[in-house]
């Protein structure tokens, strides 16, 4: 079947689409009707005719990695289930999509909701859920209203509700619960106290695994939107066929949202590893601005550690090691991490030359000293001091020195507090200053070195 896209929406031609297959075509609506008509919930039918054991098999044959920040295997994490447990289980879906530099879910929810909740439907029979979430941020209004338009649309067909398509105990009612703004609530178990009703204060794991002890303290599978939705093309494909997209231990095709520096900015779905870092800057966005170099990208959204320009990276190939520049990495889960960053959430950032560092720096702190939810004393304490210490420098009220003691206060918080917020916040730092010290120096006044400092806080920093 030929698809339309709206004019000057079409996809590149070195994208690979599936999720984001009915985005922006000429002849899509966000209706049940219009989804049934393309052959939807036709996989929620399949899969009411496997086991359980046989939904989650295809899925963990498919190594499909959650498309949400970590890359943890779906399958491995759907497993985690006990096959002795007795309580209820819960299925949520984490729609709380705020890592800047991401956008990628808001165009599912407004564009393609039925793809989404028959990928919630197939996970939920797989795991034994009858209750689902989507828990959507506060900034996302329509898309809320949309889901639950959607949600409606599917209990009238049969596609929610009690025994669905006519399996006998397959029940799933599925709610969406709006958040109230809070970045900390993208981390799993932040998310489930906030759906409880209470402070989103993330939970120390072990023992608060939410697949042992999650929801009302029942196993509960936490899945990003873009996860859940491959789930529907796993079925339809087969486990070992989706495999084959993508690399090894890389599978399958995951969105990347481009921003920044480059002439054509937007989404961009791939197969996983098939494009270098240069290909997408260069041949999907189209290039730099003119007269601009390449000066840095975030990879994966702002918590990722900054590559910069000019650096080569050693990365292992089989039994060989290769050095690569910046521009020759390929896009995949495990060469970003061995070049010592991660793919994250799929938001890639271009910086060229016209970036101010010390800026980009400040504008990171200022973030996350914001979000910082304070349970934990030195991530609520630290990301303000580096905000703080980043404005002075941005403004050229700093001595050298303070770039040394920002780099301290970061490595205070690394590693340090409960949940991955306090590498969120401090890896930016840790990253940026490592590579753009004389640059972040340059910003610094030396004559202030010698200014006077009050005693409580040298006192306090020489305990660093």
């Amino acid at each position: 079947m030929s698809i339309h896209y709206k004019p000057g929406k079409e996809p590149h031609q070195r994208e690979h689409r599936l999720i984001f297959k009915n985005i922006d075509r000429a002849d899509w609506d966000n209706g049940i009707d219009c989804y049934l008509r393309d052959g939807g919930y036709a996989m929620l039918q399949k899969a009411v005719g496997m086991e359980k054991a046989a939904i989650t098999g295809e899925v963990k044959a498919s190594g499909l990695r959650g498309r949400g920040g970590a890359g943890f295997p779906t399958g491995v994490k759907w497993g985690f289930i006990s096959p002795t447990n007795t309580k209820p289980v819960y299925l949520i879906c984490n729609a709380d999509e705020s890592e800047p530099g991401t956008f990628k879910d808001r165009y599912i929810l407004h564009q393609d909701p039925h793809q989404l909740i028959e990928g919630m439907a197939i996970a939920a029979l797989a795991v034994g859920a009858k209750v689902a979430y989507i828990y959507i941020r506060e900034e996302f209004p329509h898309a809320a209203t949309i889901c639950e338009k959607a949600i409606e649309e599917a209990r009238q067909r049969g596609f929610l509700g009690k025994n669905i398509l006519g399996k006998e105990g397959f029940d799933l009612e599925i709610f969406v619960h709006r958040g109230a703004g809070a970045y900390i609530c993208g981390e799993e178990t932040g998310l489930i106290e906030s759906l409880e009703g209470k402070r989103p204060y993330p939970r120390i794991k072990p023992p608060y695994f939410p697949a042992a002890l999650g929801l009302y303290m029942c196993p509960t599978i936490v899945n990003n939107v873009e996860s859940l939705c491959h789930v529907v093309h796993i079925l339809r494909m087969g486990g070992a066929e989706y495999a084959k997209l993508g690399k090894p231990n890389n599978t399958g095709t995951r969105i990347l949202c481009v921003s920044g520096d480059v002439q054509k900015p937007g989404y961009y779905e791939i197969q996983v590893g098939h494009l270098t870092m240069g290909e997408v800057i260069n041949d999907l966005c189209g290039g730099l601005k003119p007269g601009r170099t390449l000066k840095a990208i975030i990879p994966g959204g702002s918590s990722s550690k900054i590559l910069k320009a000019g650096e080569t990276y050693k990365i292992k190939r089989g039994a060989e090691v290769v050095e690569m520049g910046l521009e020759e990495l390929p896009m995949d889960f495990d060469t970003m991490a061995a070049a010592g960053t991660m793919a994250g959430s799929g938001g890639v950032i271009i910086m060229d030359d016209s970036r101010d560092i010390a800026w980009v720096l400040n504008n990171l702190n200022t973030f996350y000293a914001h979000e910082s939810c304070g349970q934990c004393t030195p991530c609520r304490e630290g990301s303000l001091w580096m905000k703080k210490i980043s404005d002075r420098i941005v403004s050229g009220q700093a001595s050298p020195e303070d770039v040394t003691t920002l780099e301290s206060v970061a490595y205070q918080i690394d590693g340090k507090t409960i949940c991955a917020f306090g590498e969120a916040c401090s890896w930016p730092t840790e990253a940026i200053i490592s590579k753009f010290r004389d640059e972040l120096t340059s910003h610094t006044r030396p004559e202030l070195a010698d200014t006077p400092k009050n005693p409580v806080t040298e006192k306090a920093m020489a305990s660093l």
